[in-house]
């Protein structure tokens, strides 16, 4: 090695550029520079993370030498010993080629050592540096998630994997490849790579490698002594492939040797040059990013004249405005508030935000109110903060000084709030919406800055404040763990102390005014305004009325069914104990994967990680086609699930004051515009079994009330027909005939008089599998027949239906092209992973085929809730819960027949005028004491 003063006492970071390079493309909405249109989004993020990896090591343990390490071409010499090597890789999209080399600018920009060599790969120019300086007597950090580069780790080198923030050791690696770093390549050799396309040994993996590499000590030993391996088919692959396997080793062995044109001492650790990198941010049109390490390493910005995309990373159009929490303002009076007050009515809008001492908007006393109306200015109003010492968090009533009393303070805003000239913006409104409504405050007219990513950017990233404010104004948000602490040392917000909740707070009106001025005007430029406007802001309130209204639990019924369950599961643990021949834990995988696998000898066990066994019920489910005791397992399993989900939990979420269940929908989870109930779920409640049936009736109606059920005939079903145009089965729709029977005749050449319910069950398990893209496999595991028999019956649905594959093949054609599907309603959903290869894509692509019709379908129950509360308007009747397709109503007893009438009127229309379809939507109606006699 050349002379080098790297030596004892240094410390040397190697970044995996390409790492970074991908994560930044893969995290980002698509973005280009306005001045020109070259795409700037992973240089965007690239930039973001290396100016985050440079705040993040400027400690005690900083490196004192750094480089990031890029590829260099495709081919390398590895090409030349296996043409093939890394055939299946992707292409580059066409969109993150150009950014390559402004990466490279941008890691020179911010005065970082970039490395690359042409023929090597840049694991090569890592493990030749890796080895270099720890030879010198230095350590050495990977930042990298590469599993090849594990072969380096020990002996002062370590991997740091960014996006998890976790340390790679020896520890580490044997935890990944179950053996030590010196024996990975081995391991590797056998087990192939499909990414690289390197061969291996077939049909080994790395479980088994390890196992062999164990036991004969490395892979020459084990490739010599093969002919003395037990297993037959085992001991063949290795004597077969014997030549196969050593070329595998040759292209995985990373080479420490690379011939490098440079030394470590050249990778010293230097400050940006502010006069290289203002210059390559502003040239890149990275306006608040310029911004914030200008101001970070104390220099004057310069100006950036073209307009920058809104989407960008770090870019919110027309504010420059830094954060400073020094600036924010502690309203502690009537004067100041008042003042506050002003400033709102004469900008027309404000961003508002509540502190709470929970997440229970029911139960969670108001604490603290915060507002912005401009970037950069920010107030927080403490209301309810009290006095805790650090050894009695919980103990003190004690009011802090210096607070407006509550009641003053929503007895001044309450006019403002409920101002329809005043636009009241919130991230996650419902929320606050739903707090306000406990003190009597309707906040209204509102905007949502989740809501406005979710229409535009669903499918891509998550919507809360934290993940935006990083995407698209490079701020991390103050962290609340620090302010609430955990464990025994947890406090609510109203024992944080004012100076600190003025900070954490005011940002957070701060930063969702900004989101809001960024992203809202890219809802007309991404066609997604009417979206938002019909099917998502309309919606906040309606659901903040459901569900403060709440469903009545009988707390009882509940009790008994636990009971009823507990003794059942008794009988069954008895059973199981029975076929097993003796006692275990049935709740244990573990035990339960050593019964079946170890002393009954049943195929398919499977050890974890940690060498137990991993029973899920796909497994059992397999295993129930040949014995008897998995079935009972399985069985076992469901009551303990609905006994500890449903008839013990229901009853702990039961409101003391109400004593009704508050489900809260999550408007933003599901890409595709389905909601989501939480705290509890009340939308998987089991219906396809008698117990899971049954913990509905615990779901009742107050006295002269009783509960009403409106649930959509087959919407996606019926949506298929329309958006693929199939005639058959329009015209069975229109003729009121029975679908899966008609399927079932169509399919299987039987007239409807001599269907069977066996032959109805497999047509409705083909109707409803083939639009979430079921496989033969998948099939054959639900109606429990050979996968042959199930591939044949999928096959033939499509040539009785050739609409349907057609719909599916320009589904996924329009995916691949635009990176999104649409619903009829214009709702769009991002497939990021529809042009990946191997299972992703497969995954992808049933995802992308079924979008538009479960998207469909959400859309039209979401418009027909929408209309509800004015249809009922005359009525006592309350609209209680939303599960998929239906829709749950409180009725008075005498006013069950004009409820349904109204209800139904609204949901069988719900798509007009938007959209004509060609199907007539149906909705069911049932009415009982309970939701199990309504449904």
């Amino acid at each position: 090695m050349t002379d080098t003063k790297f030596g004892k006492g240094c410390h040397l970071h190697l970044i995996d550029g390409s790492a970074f390079i991908f994560r930044a493309y893969h995290a980002l909405p698509p973005l280009t520079r306005k001045s020109d249109g070259v795409p700037i989004g992973a240089v965007a993020g690239f930039c973001n993370m290396l100016f985050r990896y440079i705040e993040d090591n400027a400690g005690p343990d900083a490196p004192t030498h750094a480089a990031v390490i890029f590829d260099k071409g495709s081919h390398t010499f590895r090409n030349d010993l296996y043409p093939l090597y890394k055939a299946n890789r992707e292409e580059m999209p066409e969109d993150l080629r150009p950014q390559m080399p402004l990466t490279r600018e941008a890691t020179r920009a911010f005065n970082i050592a970039c490395k690359e060599l042409e023929g090597f790969e840049a694991d090569d120019i890592i493990a030749t540096l890796a080895c270099q300086a720890r030879d010198a007597g230095g350590r050495v950090t990977i930042i990298s998630s590469d599993k090849d580069l594990m072969q380096l780790v020990g002996d002062g080198v370590e991997m740091l994997d960014a996006m998890k923030n976790r340390r790679i050791g020896v520890d580490g690696v044997v935890e990944k490849f179950g053996v030590k770093p010196d024996r990975v390549v081995d391991v590797q050799a056998l087990a192939g790579d499909s990414v690289d396309n390197v061969p291996g040994a077939p049909g080994i993996g790395i479980k088994t490698a390890a196992l062999l590499i164990n036991e004969y000590g490395d892979l020459d030993a084990l490739l010599e002594r093969a002919e003395e391996i037990k297993q037959p088919k085992r001991r063949q692959t290795l004597i077969d492939h014997a030549d196969q396997i050593r070329l595998s080793r040759q292209l995985v062995q990373l080479d420490c040797e690379t011939p490098l044109d440079f030394t470590l001492d050249d990778l010293e650790v230097l400050e940006p040059d502010p006069e290289v990198l203002m210059p390559f941010l502003a040239e890149m049109e990275f306006r608040t990013l310029t911004k914030r390490i200008a101001d970070q390493i104390g220099v004057e910005a310069p100006e950036i004249k073209a307009p920058t995309a809104p989407e960008s990373v770090g870019e919110a159009p027309a504010v420059d405005v830094p954060f400073d929490t020094e600036k924010y303002e502690c309203v502690r009076d009537m004067d100041a508030l008042n003042a506050w007050i002003a400033k709102i009515n004469e900008r027309g809008y404000v961003a508002v935000d509540t502190e709470t001492t929970g997440l229970n908007e029911m139960t969670a006393d108001l604490v603290g109110i915060s507002l912005s109306v401009v970037a950069g200015e920010a107030c927080y109003i403490p209301l309810a903060h009290r006095k805790g010492e650090a050894d009695d968090l919980f103990g003190s009533d004690a009011r802090e000084e210096g607070q407006i009393p509550l009641d003053d303070a929503i007895a001044a805003l309450k006019p403002v709030l409920q101002d329809p000239a005043v636009l009241k913006i919130g991230q996650n409104m419902k929320y606050d919406a739903k707090i306000f409504a406990r003190y009597d405050v309707n906040v209204a007219p509102i905007d949502d800055t989740m809501l406005i990513s979710y229409v535009q950017h669903a499918g891509l990233h998550g919507h809360g404040m934290d993940t935006l404010s990083e995407r698209y104004l490079g701020h991390t948000p103050i962290p609340i763990k620090p302010l609430l602490g955990s464990g025994k040392s947890a406090r609510t917000f109203d024992l944080v102390p004012i100076a600190e909740a003025t900070a954490y707070a005011a940002e957070d009106a701060d930063i969702t005014l900004r989101l809001w001025e960024a992203l809202k005007p890219e809802l007309h430029r991404e066609k997604v305004t009417t979206v938002y406007e019909t099917l998502e802001r309309p919606l906040v309130p309606v659901l903040a009325k459901m569900e403060m209204d709440g469903v009545k639990v009988d707390r009882q019924t509940l009790s008994r069914m636990s009971s009823a369950f507990a003794q059942k599961m008794a009988g069954l643990e008895a059973e199981i104990h029975e076929l097993a021949g003796e006692t275990f834990n049935v709740g244990s995988p573990s035990q339960v994967g050593e019964i079946l696998f170890d002393k009954m000898g049943l195929e398919g066990g499977q050890r974890g990680k940690n060498g137990k066994y991993s029973t899920p019920a796909d497994v059992l489910e397999d295993l129930a086609t040949t014995h008897d005791l998995p079935g009972r397992i399985l069985d076992w399993r469901q009551l303990s699930k609905l006994k500890s989900t449903y008839t013990d939990a229901l009853q702990e979420h039961i409101n003391a004051d109400t004593g009704r269940v508050h489900t809260s929908y999550s408007i933003a989870g599901a890409s595709t515009g389905r909601l989501a109930s939480t705290d509890p779920n009340l939308q998987n409640i089991p219906v396809r079994t008698e117990e899971g049936r049954r913990i509905r009736e615990a779901f009742v109606a107050e006295e002269g009330n009783v509960l009403v059920s409106l649930d959509y005939s087959q919407i996606e079903l019926r949506i298929l027909a329309h958006i693929a145009d199939i005639p058959e089965l329009k015209q069975a729709f229109a003729d009121g005939l029975d679908i899966h029977a008609m399927t079932a005749s169509e399919m299987f050449d039987v007239p409807l008089e001599e269907m069977t319910p066996d032959i109805r069950r497999r047509a409705k398990a083909i109707n409803f599998g083939v639009i979430y893209g079921i496989s033969g496999f998948g099939l054959a595991r639900n109606l429990r027949i050979p996968r042959s028999e199930a591939q044949g019956f999928i096959d033939r649905y499509f040539e009785r239906f050739p609409g349907i594959r057609t719909y599916m093949d320009a589904t996924k054609a329009f995916a691949k092209e635009h990176g999104h599907v649409q619903t009829l309603f214009g709702r769009r959903i991002h497939t990021p992973e529809i042009n990946a290869r191997g299972p992703k894509a497969g995954f992808a692509q049933r995802a992308a085929i079924n979008a538009p019709i479960q998207g469909t379908a959400a859309d039209i129950i979401r418009r027909a809730m929408i209309r509800m509360p004015d249809a009922i308007a005359g009525l006592s009747a309350k609209m209680l819960l939303q599960v998929h397709d239906e829709l749950l109503f409180e009725v008075a007893e005498g006013e069950v027949d004009k409820t349904i009438a109204a209800a139904r009127a609204v949901m069988e229309n719900a798509a007009d005028p938007a959209v004509k379809l060609d199907v007539a939507l149906v909705v069911d109606a049932g009415q009982g004491a309970n939701w199990a006699a309504a449904h």
